[in-house]
């Protein structure tokens, strides 16, 4: 049989498919696979199951010379040289649609708590300084007839978007090269250049993968052009925003606050964050939940044993 390495623990129900047609292969220790360690485990390796904490570029492919499929366990691959896998001949695929909802709903679970300064509250009670209830204690800002800004409009910036009418919000949204997708007739936006979208909302939530073109987009002079009364949503990719800008800006209150579920050096934070009351640190939860990793995990599992029976995967990378 085949043999395959997956870089982290699955669930056993999960990983019994795949054990029924390959030898598997599962790393089991905390965190991340070590790099040189994953070099020496893919060397026989026909299918490698990884996430996006794993680098897999030129030096893992090359230790690979049988690898036919890699099957990311997330909807970004920015963690795979794409490119120069396929012309070793290995296919790769990833998991769309099936976090498209948990992190929609997560995203908006960021905006309240960070609008309504929820987790400001909890530290205070968790400290033993509430004194009870008084008229203007921790003020948040409600979202009733405010635009919500939406940085890509793929899936999930468009669920988060369907969600936005409950909340008596407007939306306003910026695609990735100026073209709005197909198929968005029926999600309430106005779609805005970039400079337009910071400059008029009130919510800024990013929904684009990570890319040359998106590293840094939200800069300094980004969030100089942003609301002093804005919000800033990052459940994207970390190094979407420049950490060390972010920290000016928050300092300087040239924005309200930012709330975010992705680093720049994950899982490291930038130092001036975490000594800020102003920003909610969230350690990577958007698509956290049973439901959706057991059914990331079996997506991928899918396109492994596609592409071993010499089958075309589910979802290829585009």
């Amino acid at each position: 049989m085949p043999s395959v390495l997956v870089t982290r623990r699955l669930p056993s129900s999960v990983l019994s498919r795949l054990q029924s047609v390959a030898d598997v292969d599962v790393h089991r220790g905390e965190g991340p696979i070590p790099a040189d360690e994953l070099r020496r485990r893919i060397a026989d390796k026909a299918g490698l199951i990884c996430f996006s904490t794993d680098a897999i570029d030129r030096t893992v492919l090359e230790a690979a010379p049988q690898l036919k499929v890699i099957a990311n366990v997330a909807v970004g691959y920015d963690n795979i040289d794409v490119a120069l896998a396929r012309s070793r001949g290995a296919i790769v695929s990833n998991t769309p649609d099936v976090l498209t909802e948990s992190v929609a709903d997560f995203t908006w679970g960021l905006i309240l708590a960070i609008t309504r300064r929820l987790a400001e509250g909890e530290r205070l009670v968790r400290r033993g300084e509430w004194k009870g209830w008084a008229f203007d204690l921790m003020l948040g800002s409600e979202l009733r007839g405010k635009q919500l800004g939406l940085i890509g409009f793929g899936r999930i910036g468009r669920a988060v978007a369907s969600r936005a009418p409950a909340f008596g919000m407007r939306v306003a949204y910026t695609a990735r090269g100026g073209d709005v997708p197909v198929g968005t007739g029926d999600v309430p936006g106005e779609a805005m250049s970039l400079d337009r979208l910071l400059i008029t909302s009130d919510v800024m939530s990013l929904h684009v993968p990570l890319t040359p073109d998106t590293r840094h987009l939200i800069d300094k002079r980004a969030l100089a052009r942003m609301k002093r009364s804005a919000f800033l949503i990052n459940t994207a990719r970390g190094p979407v925003i420049d950490e060390a800008a972010l920290a000016w800006a928050l300092q300087q209150h040239l924005i309200a606050g930012a709330a975010l579920d992705v680093y720049e050096n994950e899982p490291a934070v930038h130092p001036d964050l975490l000594s800020l009351e102003n920003v909610l640190l969230v350690p990577h939860l958007a698509s956290g939940t049973t439901e959706t990793r057991s059914t990331m995990a079996e997506l991928a599992i899918d396109n492994v044993i596609e592409v071993l029976a010499g089958r075309t995967p589910l979802t290829p990378v585009p």
